[in-house]
């Protein structure tokens, strides 16, 4: 869904244009709220899900995306470098519930302008788009302590992540081998470091990892 604000014609060229993408009507309109209370930022479009997001991001070319991390039909990350490659002068924020280091890591690394999470306060909300609209970068508090706390984190090779979020999904390790082209044993071996690096003796305990580092579902969690 797309809630038409003003096109860019009748955009006067001195105001800084907006999309919020996010899948909760509710968030969208606390994030319009606060964007309204700055001074020549206006709000083109909105987006309830990833295709729309980018679809709009490449018709009006706004100055900042603000960008939930799970929408349906697209990943957060793939959203952004789709936006990105049809509008790179726009700057983006991301706005999300993950409070995974690797996650955050993996968002600044794709180049992101900024990072809020939705239990930010409305001040620093307005803080962190006034900043990145006139062209600075802002990582807010709870970001910033979460990435400086957990930098030790546990570290999974890209096979390992495939691996724990095929086991998260529910399949079994015979499933998981067929899709990843490996043999059985191999995703046992993969099981079992899996466990030996995060610590954890059962499934259960790995499900409540994997759901913590971002790892199922995206747009069913936050």
């Amino acid at each position: 869904m797309v809630k038409r604000r003003m096109t860019l014609t009748e955009k006067n060229s001195a105001e800084k244009s907006v999309i919020v993408a996010d899948d909760h009507a509710v968030v969208r309109a606390g994030v319009v709220d606060v964007i309204s209370q700055i001074e020549g930022a206006v709000v083109v479009a909105e987006a309830d899900n990833g295709l729309t997001a980018i679809a709009v991001v490449k018709k009006f070319q706004p100055d900042l995306l603000v960008l939930d991390a799970a929408m349906p039909l697209a990943r957060g990350i793939e959203v952004l470098a789709d936006c990105k490659r049809w509008s790179p002068d726009t700057t983006i924020i991301l706005f999300t519930g993950f409070t995974s280091a690797n996650i955050l890591n993996d968002w600044l690394q794709a180049g992101v302008d900024g990072i809020l999470l939705k239990n930010s306060s409305a001040e620093e909300m307005l803080k962190a788009f006034r900043t990145v609209l006139e062209g600075g970068r802002y990582i807010s508090s709870g970001a910033k302590e979460i990435l400086e706390t957990t930098s030790s984190s546990v570290k999974l090779t890209n096979r390992e992540r495939e691996v724990l979020s095929m086991i998260a999904a529910g399949r079994q390790n015979g499933e998981i081998a067929e899709r990843l082209c490996l043999s059985v044993r191999t995703v046992e071996k993969h099981r079992g470091s899996l466990m030996a690096k995060i610590g954890v003796h059962s499934v259960s305990e790995l499900l409540v990892y994997a759901l913590k580092e971002g790892l199922l579902d995206e747009h069913r969690q936050l």
